[in-house]
């Protein structure tokens, strides 16, 4: 019903920057929090921002103040822009989105993309 395509992955130096987009598509109502986790190499899922779609944001600490959240609400899009990568940034980054269906207007889903993979090496 509802389907969340990832784009912006890649590898960059520390101190680059790269930016992800997570478009959402499908039989969508509203959305109502977007946003972005990421897995490291033998670690657990993290969430990295959120955003609400009064445009509310959530940084992890780890992120804050290099990492951006953003969403474009007619276009059911998010985005995160990544400033001054450090190699700890390297993980897969995943979105989601808190999802209303026109289906069902009285509950809310929550939808993942696939993941992209953000590499941060010298």
């Amino acid at each position: 019903q509802v389907q969340l395509v990832e784009s912006g992955g890649g590898s960059v130096h520390p101190g680059g920057s790269l930016r992800l987009s997570c478009a959402a598509s499908g039989s969508i109502f509203s959305i109502n929090a977007m946003g972005w986790y990421r897995q490291a190499p033998g670690k657990g899922r993290e969430l990295v921002a959120e955003i609400t779609r009064s445009d509310s944001t959530n940084y992890a600490d780890s992120v804050k103040g290099r990492f951006t959240i953003a969403r474009d609400n007619a276009k059911n899009t998010v985005y995160l822009q990544m400033n001054s990568l450090k190699p700890e940034d390297t993980a897969v980054y995943y979105c989601f989105s808190k999802v209303v269906l026109y289906s069902n207007v009285g509950m809310q889903y929550d939808y993942w993309g696939q993941g992209t993979l953000v590499t941060v090496s010298s």
